[in-house]
């Protein structure tokens, strides 16, 4: 089993997308390498808050995400949801129809469901889900230590960005400044492959 680590400006997407649509379900991927037994999650394109189940605009979503990440010389690794009801942290059927599309072309694929309950605390408040081979459904990863804690194979670059990314909203209400592929849809200037304004002062 691999480890998997998450970079702040994909954590600090992944949060400000959660943060701009709090009443409403959200969606994206992530983009990453890997070498050896580890992933590196080095970015993550938010797609949809309006059309959140398979349809055209998804399809062509993940067409537009997929071309970035290989003109950057990465490829979609993953992806994430945000579900409408905060207590619900489960796999989305349209989640698990794409976990299993970018799974077909990387074979280490892992699907994160932000746990609506915690996000903001302090805590990462990322659940993974990867594909059980025995029963070929995703299923939450129970392991010891948790997800995301000292210890786990999954790890945040930097242990205090989910209290960085909570001080950005409240202070700057960065997720203003956030845009996916529908809010690109409605502004055709908005760049929701890129997001730069939403990139940690850490990594630039």
């Amino acid at each position: 089993m691999p480890s998997y680590t998450l970079s702040d400006d994909a954590y600090l997407k992944v949060f400000f997308h959660c943060a701009k649509y709090p009443q409403r379900a959200v969606n994206g991927v992530l983009l990453g390498t890997e070498a050896g037994n580890e992933v590196q999650i080095t970015d993550a394109v938010p797609l949809l808050h309006h059309w959140t189940h398979l349809s055209p605009m998804m399809e062509i979503g993940l067409d537009l995400a997929t071309t970035y990440a290989a003109s950057v010389g990465l490829q979609l690794v993953g992806y994430y949801q945000a579900c409408e009801r905060l207590e619900d942290t489960g796999l989305a059927p349209v989640g698990e129809k794409i976990a299993r599309k970018i799974k077909a072309e990387f074979a280490n694929a892992v699907a994160l469901v932000i746990d609506g309950e915690q996000i903001g605390t302090g805590s990462a408040a990322l659940i993974p889900y990867t594909l059980n081979s025995s029963t070929s459904f995703w299923t939450r990863v129970a392991s010891s230590p948790a997800p995301f804690t000292e210890g786990s194979g999954y790890r945040l670059t930097s242990p205090d960005i989910p209290l960085l990314a909570v001080k950005r909203v409240r202070q700057e209400q960065a997720e203003k400044k956030f845009g996916d592929f529908d809010d690109h849809l409605e502004d055709v200037t908005i760049d929701w492959l890129k997001n730069k304004a939403c990139m940690s002062s850490k990594a630039s």
